[in-house]
Parts: structure tokens; C-alpha cells; sequence
């Protein structure tokens, strides 16, 4: 069955997604044993000053010994969205349920196109939510994470954010 729009979101895959910049220079878990690797990725859509604050209270427990999960950060909640369409859920779900031996068998579990497939794997691994192991001529995708975590919170201003600045 050949790929079908996904129509619970618009079309996104020219669309930019922008990410913390730190995150995205710090080239995470690149060096890294897949063993070694934090059991939960948390993505989040969070205010810079809020993420900065998460991430100063989890190097405080880290350096306390307890593990902390890997985060990526979107200000932008639709970059959020366009990272996680309903499509690359389910390729996610699928890898992290058995892990393929290849892109393409991956693709036939799906019943997808391989080059779709490939694609949305690359918008995924450019963000360190997949990553390959070359087995052979085919690269094996792999989830290093026990859980993913996707939290998006919404609030309602408090009356102290409704004052201006004397």
C-alpha cells in the first residue's frame, strides 16, 4: 500500500523545525556506547528560560549520581508537531517494538515507501531520536530509549505577567 497523506497534519516536509540551538551544536550521544545511553528522551516545548532552568536541576542530578534524561527542547510548540507527525510515531512505535535489520524492512513492516521511510528516519536522527548501526551493506535504525516522552505545557498568564514594567 503506497504512503497515504497524513491528514491530521499539513504537509510539513519542506518545513524548517527549529531547535535549541545548544542542542543542536552539542551532537549528543555521538561518542557514546548504545548501553551507556539515558533510558527516557523527554521532548519538550518549553520557554528559554524555563528549559535553561530544567537543564541546570538535571546537571544537579546527574552530578548527584541519578539519571537524568536526554531533552530536547522546542520553543515553538508546531516545531514540536512538525518533528512528530503521526507517521514518524508510528515508525518510532515500530522500531522500538522489534527492531529492524534494515531501512527497507522497516519499510515493508510498514508498508510504506523506503525512501519515505528514510526520509523521515533522517528528520529523526538529526535530532537524536534515531540512530543507525551499519550492519553489512544496510544501516539498521535504532531507538536507544526505553521511553519517549513528549510534554507540552499550556498555562494560562499569571496576573504578575499582565503588569508593565514601571
Amino acid at each position: 500500500m503506497p504512503d497515504e497523506p497524513d491528514t491530521n497534519t499539513p504537509d510539513n516536509s519542506d518545513e524548517e523545525i527549529g531547535m535549541d540551538d545548544h542542542e543542536a551544536k552539542a551532537g549528543f550521544l555521538e561518542d557514546r556506547d548504545p548501553e551507556d545511553y539515558p533510558s527516557v528522551l523527554r521532548i519538550t516545548s518549553d520557554t528559554d528560560e524555563a528549559h535553561r532552568q530544567d537543564a541546570l536541576d538535571r546537571l544537579e542530578r546527574w552530578e548527584a549520581g541519578e539519571e537524568v534524561p536526554h531533552v530536547i527542547n522546542f520553543q515553538n510548540p508546531s516545531d514540536l508537531r512538525t518533528l512528530l507527525t503521526d507517521r514518524r510515531v508510528e515508525l518510532l512505535r515500530s522500531i522500538m517494538t522489534e527492531r529492524p535489520d534494515s531501512i527497507r524492512q522497516l519499510a515493508e513492516r510498514l508498508e510504506r515507501d523506503v525512501k519515505t521511510v528514510h526520509d523521515d528516519l533522517q528528520v529523526l536522527a538529526d535530532y537524536d531520536v534515531v540512530y543507525f548501526e551499519q550492519a553489512g551493506r544496510a544501516k539498521r535504525p535504532f531507538v536507544p530509549y526505553d521511553s519517549i516522552e513528549v510534554c507540552l505545557e499550556i498555562t494560562t498568564a499569571s496576573p504578575a505577567d499582565d503588569t508593565a514594567p514601571a
